[in-house]
């Protein structure tokens, strides 16, 4: 997958996790190449959700 791809999928992913989620911010959701876990340790702060739940809710989309 190259990057365009890469970054195409983070901003569906992003797209459905903010109407799941109305109040997620932009910057909430501000995905870096290699800062995954950091975006998803905000999220679950945010959010309650455990690492694992976050990843399985990314996974199915």
């Amino acid at each position: 997958m190259n990057t365009t791809e890469a970054k195409g999928n983070w901003n569906i992913q992003k797209a459905k996790l903010k109407q799941k989620y109305a109040d997620l911010t932009d910057n909430d959701l501000m995905y870096e190449e290699g800062q995954r876990d950091e975006m998803l340790g905000k999220l679950q702060v945010k959010l309650g959700k455990t690492k694992e739940e976050l990843n399985k809710f990314l996974d199915s989309l």
